[in-house]
Parts: structure tokens; sequence; C-alpha cells
């Protein structure tokens, strides 16, 4: 059990705990989302965190996955507040929820159900690449992709990195099975799609659509906010590209 408020916060940190994976059924699952949760505050003196970092005394600011690992293991099945920043809708809240590993059947299960990186949360959102126009008959259109709808957030292997990340990674997968991350912005959801990338199809590209990279295919904020709570905004910098065909 977890509950999750919004909270203010005046800056964000040059270094978070991005959120990759989150296990179903685990403490965190349907109240960490991945890809595009950051975790920039720990909270062990508080059972449900209030007003954000430092608010109840105990914070630990930017934990490193050691010192998050300590404070998990210390406080298993008690409730700790987790401080959360989400690229996507730019706003910080606090999460309240208790390590655990009832929820698995494996004696070693993590104590939340994450996997973790080290990294920047301010050009979190830099590298994902938008669906354009999708041909009939493609890869694209027998996986599922949608037309103007979806982004490539990353893949089986993790987030991806630099504008030519996707193209490189596709041409990789020539003929064989990708598994990519996609984001969905009329139903504000992360799915998983499997695309085969071939020269077969009989049109033109690998996957048979085009795909826009830079500050022209940001996945944009929902146009719903939180019911409750404050909340505070974030942006950042970013460079203009082209888009091109996959």
């Amino acid at each position: 059990m977890g509950q999750s408020s919004s909270t203010n916060l005046t800056s964000l940190p040059d270094l978070a705990l991005h959120c990759l994976r989150v296990a179903e059924g685990s403490p965190a699952d349907g109240l960490v989302e991945p890809f595009f949760d950051y975790l920039i505050g720990v909270d062990e003196a508080s059972s449900v965190p209030t007003g954000g970092v430092g608010a109840a005394g105990g914070a630990v600011s930017v934990p490193t996955p050691a010192e998050l690992a300590r404070i998990l293991e210390t406080n298993e099945g008690r409730t700790i507040g987790l401080v959360v920043y989400n690229a996507k809708t730019q706003r910080v809240r606090d999460v309240a929820l208790t390590p655990s590993r009832a929820w698995s059947d494996q004696p070693n299960a993590s104590l939340l159900g994450i996997s973790v990186r080290v990294c920047n949360p301010a050009v979190a959102l830099e590298s994902v690449w938008h669906i354009l126009e999708v041909l009939e008959g493609s890869p694209a259109e027998m996986a599922g992709l949608v037309p103007f709808g979806d982004w490539v957030c990353g893949w089986a292997g993790g987030p991806l990195h630099g504008e030519h990340a996707f193209y490189d990674l596709v041409e990789a997968h020539l003929d064989k099975p990708l598994r990519l991350y996609v984001y969905s912005a009329d139903l504000d959801n992360l799915r998983e799609v499997v695309v085969i990338p071939n020269e077969k199809w009989g049109g033109s590209g690998l996957l048979g659509c085009g795909v826009g990279y830079g500050i022209l295919h940001r996945i944009p904020r929902p146009a719903t906010p939180p019911a409750t709570g404050s909340d505070e905004h974030f942006s950042s910098s970013a460079r203009t590209s082209d888009a091109g065909r996959a």
C-alpha cells in the first residue's frame, strides 16, 4: 500500500536516480512511472511525506544506489517517503510506500521492485523519437505504432542517447524482433511494442515511418493536471533537429 501527493521544489538536482523499470505487483507498482520518474529524495523520518525534501528533517537528497539500498534494508516493512520528479509533467510529488519482499517468491527480490540508473533529470526527455507518418503495410503499422501520437522512449536494453541512437538500433535489429518502450500521448501510458525492421515489406525504410527528433518533437505535457496539491514546473534548453525516416 502507498499514497502520493504533490509537493514543491525550488530547483532540480544535477543528478537523480532514473527509474527504468517497475515490477508488476511490487511496492512501487502504480506509484512510480518507469522512464519518466526520477527519485530525488528519500525521507526515513516521515511515514507520510508532507512537504517535500527535508520536510520531516530526515530526507536524504538524491541518494546513491548504495545509499538507497541501505535505507530500504533498514526500513523493510516500514513506510518511508520518496520525493519523485516526473519529467513528463515537470512536477514533483511525494510518495509513501513500504519496502517489502513479500510481493515476490524470490528470496532476494528488490524491496521496491524498481531498477534505477544515475543521470541528469534536466535532460530527461531530450532523447525521444516522435513517430510521424506510418506507411500502410509497413513494419511500423504491423507493430501498432500510432502516427503522430507515439514516442519511442527506450528499448529492452534501456534508454537511448543521441539523435542517431535509435536509427543505429533499428539497423542492428534488421530482420530481428526489437522491443521498444513507446509512450502514447492519446492514452498517457507507456507500452511495449515489438517491431521487426526489414527491407522486404515493399516500401521505403526499415520501419516504414517518419521519425522526428529534437525540440519540436518532445513529448507534450498531459492536458489534465493532478487533481490535488500544488506543483512546480521546470524547463530545460534543447536543440532542434530535423525529422527523418526509419
